[in-house]
């Protein structure tokens, strides 16, 4: 199921839709690197693509890590 998530980038709320999936995954990524889940989506948002959009670029960081593993 695809949910409505909110987080504080740099001082500014944005929200992004993912799916449970992916959501549960980013948790263990930023577990894995013992770093707080806001700080792992702040980077991934700091090292996107400007024409992309934040869910997509939280999908193929998932996807990336889970390539490498």
């Amino acid at each position: 199921m695809i949910r409505k998530h909110s987080a504080t980038l740099h001082g500014h709320r944005t929200s992004f839709s993912l799916e449970d999936e992916f959501w549960s995954e980013l948790k263990t990524i930023a577990a894995a690197r013992s770093i707080p889940l806001a700080t792992l989506i702040s980077e991934i948002d700091d090292g996107r693509d400007s024409e992309s959009n934040l869910s997509s670029a939280l999908r193929l960081h998932v996807l990336a890590w889970l390539k490498t593993r």
